[in-house]
């Protein structure tokens, strides 16, 4: 248990170090004059880091081990963090930005990797659920605590590496096993796929939303009569659900089948999605379906990670997890795109565009069962 809630906390500090990262270096770059395409171009280098790891990270891991490398990874961000404001060279902080990627990615895997490993099968969805939800909650502290600290000077890159070496002290003690992996057999990310193509546009279809939810949720709400204020709060009530429902989503994962469960949080997150226009002319009832709808679509990928971890295992689950996380770049990348000529085809795009991906999802994992579960010919 207490190994458990150490990599649980090493996610939740890995969360914020993160998004306040991203804000921090956005901020910072606007501060000294560089224009918005710049700023985009330099986060784009993150996604270079994170490709170039999720190949080399099945085979880093067997060779290091699942401690030295979660620490190394750990120490690496924390040092990179330190060195943008002591290098303040635009060209250095395109090359910083590949690194910390990279890092970001190994924390990311392998903390759902380690975590899945120190699970039972009764109570793994209930586990992957903890994590699902702490990382939601680091995702969310990392604004606020640079809203308290600043984003001047040294001060935040200083607080981010602390809590980086700080997280690299919580996996030390040998009371948090870690298992040993073995070389990958193959490295070729096409076999990860067609080991799982459903875990891989699950974690797609939660990238794609999830990004487009972020830019256009708000302006969805204006354009039907919200007022600002009220309207920016919409993604707070959504996120709040994605933590808070995530532990009796992961309980009931753990008593009932979670093909199936997959399934009804899809069809559940599809039909929610079309109820957004009616509910949004009561504030009451939209905040409620939010909160409701924020659960059941993060629940997808809670069960997602459950039944991935409850297959595979060792090296083999290190690239599955690594690939799996390339498709959540391209679900970021394409959901804004899709949702927002979506929305310059209608007025009610945003709901449209998630409805569709949600019941285009239903039905993948529909016919997935079905070919699972048909008799040999």
């Amino acid at each position: 248990m207490a190994a458990r809630l150490a990599i649980i906390v090493v996610a939740v500090i890995f969360g914020l170090t993160y998004s306040l990262a991203a804000a921090l270096i956005a901020l910072d770059l606007a501060g000294r004059g560089f224009s918005e395409a710049l700023i985009g171009a330099n986060a784009a280098m993150h996604a270079v880091g994170v490709l170039g790891m999720a190949f080399l990270l099945p085979a880093i891991t067997a060779r290091l081990g699942l401690r030295r490398t979660v620490i190394g990874a750990l120490l690496a961000a924390a040092g990179l963090l330190l060195l943008f404001p002591a290098l303040p060279f635009l060209a250095a902080w395109f090359g910083l930005r590949v690194l910390l990627g990279a890092a970001s990615e190994a924390l990311f895997v392998l903390s759902e990797t380690w975590l899945n490993a120190l699970s039972t099968e009764a109570t793994r969805a209930r586990t992957m659920a903890a994590y699902t939800a702490g990382l939601s909650v680091g995702l969310a502290l990392g604004p606020l605590l640079l809203s308290l600290i600043g984003a001047e000077g040294f001060a935040p890159y200083v607080a981010g590496a602390a809590l980086a070496v700080g997280a690299a002290f919580l996996v030390l003690p040998r009371f948090v096993t870690a298992p040993a992996f073995a070389p990958p057999e193959h490295a070729n990310p096409w076999r990860s796929i067609r080991l799982a193509p459903l875990a891989m546009g699950a974690t797609a279809l939660n990238a794609a939303v999830e990004t487009a939810g972020l830019t256009f949720l708000t302006l969805y709400a204006m354009s039907v009569g919200w007022p600002e204020a009220e309207a920016t709060q919409l993604m707070t009530w959504m996120m709040f659900g994605a933590i808070v429902l995530q532990l009796p989503i992961g309980w009931l994962g753990d008593k009932v089948d979670r093909e199936r469960m997959i399934i009804l949080l899809a069809a559940l997150s599809a039909l929610g999605a079309l109820a957004w226009p009616w509910a949004l002319g009561w504030p009451w009832a939209t905040r409620a379906l939010l909160f409701a709808w924020g659960g059941a679509f993060v629940g997808i990928y809670t069960m997602m990670l459950a039944i991935v971890g409850s297959r595979f295992q060792g090296s083999r689950l290190v690239g599955l997890y690594a690939v799996m996380s390339l498709f959540w770049g391209v679900g970021a990348l394409l959901g804004p795109v899709c949702a927002g000529l979506a929305m310059q085809a209608s007025d009610h795009g945003l709901v449209y565009f998630v409805a569709l991906a949600c019941a285009a999802f239903t039905v993948c994992a529909v016919l997935a069962r079905r070919r699972a579960t048909a008799p040999a010919a």
